[in-house]
């Protein structure tokens, strides 16, 4: 008979080492989350799962790139251990620990130039998820990077799950408007340029203002063009990923969006 080993303690296995991680680390919260993160070179420490078949199956349908790297991490445990480790447990049944990425090297990424790809600028946004679905928009266009001013901290759980562990795959950080990083900043705003007589550059901020009070008076200052999407009369706003995302894709038009496969 195999010997199966000393029983797991009180100071090991997976809740032990989520334990000891959890302050250095975010979470990423399900599966696609995980997926993405990995792709992307994060460094996980500790991942587990209540259905680690259920798990690896997804890898094998939607994943197969990062399969060999999660059946080498994931580390099955109860369901009642699970839920004891995040605030609301994902249907995937898949959470993971990843170290945050080096803030002196995101800096150096943003204020290098010349870019090849924007960097989004948030203006004192309210909503997590908003900023993390941006955040996911980010990344899909390559652009360098996404900046947010004021309180709301783009590293916070419910950004990255709306970001799908995408915070790996663009820089992420948090800025006063008088640090942002050089170039030209275009700044989105009713009463601004029709974007579709803009070329954007690939070394621009597309800076974007709150959900509910716009730009700021500071970001509006620095700003060196205003500009406006268009937009039915009577309708007041589009959703801030809408906005990020029309931009965004106004600028790809000129060639700069990653080639699709």
């Amino acid at each position: 008979m195999t010997d199966p080993g000393p029983e797991p303690g009180p100071d090991s296995g997976p809740p032990a080492a989520w334990q000891r991680n959890a302050g250095r680390c975010v979470l990423l919260d399900g599966f696609h989350a995980l997926k993405h993160a990995l792709r992307f070179g994060a460094e996980v420490p500790v991942a587990v799962t209540s259905d680690r078949a259920g798990a690896l199956a997804l890898a094998d349908e939607l994943a197969p790139d990062v399969r060999e790297v999660l059946a080498g991490l994931l580390t099955e445990v109860s369901r009642e251990a699970y839920a004891s480790l995040v605030a609301r447990p994902h249907p995937t049944a898949v959470a993971a620990l990843a170290v945050r990425p080096s803030r002196a090297a995101g800096l150096e990424t943003l204020a290098r130039t010349p870019r090849r790809a924007p960097v989004v600028v948030l203006d004192q946004p309210r909503n997590l998820g908003n900023a993390g679905a941006v955040i996911r928009l980010a990344a899909g266009f390559g652009a360098t990077g996404v900046v947010t001013t004021g309180t709301l901290d783009p590293w916070h759980p419910t950004v990255v799950r709306g970001g799908a562990g995408l915070h790996y795959a663009t820089v992420v950080e948090r800025l006063e408007v008088a640090g942002l990083p050089p170039g030209p900043l275009f700044a989105l705003d009713p009463e601004g340029e029709d974007i579709r007589g803009l070329e954007l550059p690939d070394d621009a901020l597309l800076a974007f203002g709150s959900e509910r009070s716009g730009l700021t008076p500071e970001l509006r200052a620095r700003a060196d063009r205003l500009v406006a999407l268009p937009m039915r009369p009577q309708v007041s706003s589009y959703n801030l990923a809408t906005s990020v995302a029309m931009t965004l894709y106004h600028w790809s038009a000129g060639g700069g969006a990653p080639r699709v496969p």
